[in-house]
């Protein structure tokens, strides 16, 4: 998917004051940022921003921090921020492949990963958030007893994903090819694409792993 260019984003993002410049400063004292000893959660690929936002408000008991690489909408998750009187939602940009340089060991209780970028070809398998490589970097920062969810309409990459569990070492603890017509469903808190692809009758898939 091409992304338009929103002209002046990045310096709008980084102005902001939702915003954590130089995220890699914070490494170790996330809740010292939030002023708080609440769980942190993050999410990988966030886009818009609409499932953090909305877990933010649903979740006042923990912090959320929303990871995207893109200004263009990134952006737009800020204004949306902007109109909220919450204090557990901030956010980063930022590459995913530096996420160990932001986070430290047992800092994250939870990762969630929505509608990430398949990336097809073979060659840059390595690329997708839910690769053996990716695992090892979630596993040098959440907590022993955290989780990883992890969402998309993809039937390729969610086969692909299942297959990196075992191989990384990792727990499934839960999975649904329909998520919307499962057990899974209760409390589901959607995404614009989740949104989009379920009206045009795409089953959205889903899996919970641990360690």
């Amino acid at each position: 998917m091409r992304l338009r260019n929103v002209k002046g984003s990045r310096e709008e993002i980084a102005a902001s004051e939702f915003t954590i410049n130089n995220p890699e400063e914070h490494k170790g004292r996330w809740n010292e940022v939030f002023g708080n000893d609440r769980p942190i959660d993050i999410e990988v690929g966030m886009g818009k921003g609409r499932f953090i936002t909305d877990m933010a408000l649903a979740h006042p008991d923990r912090n959320f921090i929303g990871i995207e690489k893109y200004s263009s909408v990134l952006i737009r998750a800020l204004e949306k921020r902007a109109e909220l009187d919450i204090d557990n939602l901030l956010f980063i940009r930022m590459d995913a492949e530096n996420i160990e340089e932001v986070f430290a060991k047992d800092e994250v209780s939870g990762i969630y990963l929505n509608f990430s970028d398949p990336w097809p070809k073979d060659r840059h398998a390595k690329r997708r958030l839910t690769s053996r490589q990716f695992l090892k970097r979630y596993d040098n920062i959440l907590k022993k007893d955290g989780k990883i969810e992890f969402k998309t309409d993809n039937r390729d990459l969610f086969d692909f994903s299942l297959e990196e569990v075992s191989e990384a070492g990792w727990n499934l603890i839960a999975h649904t090819f329909d998520l919307h017509n499962s057990d899974m469903n209760e409390g589901n808190i959607m995404t614009e694409y989740e949104e989009k692809f379920s009206s045009m009758g795409n089953p959205i898939h889903k899996m919970i792993i641990n360690r």
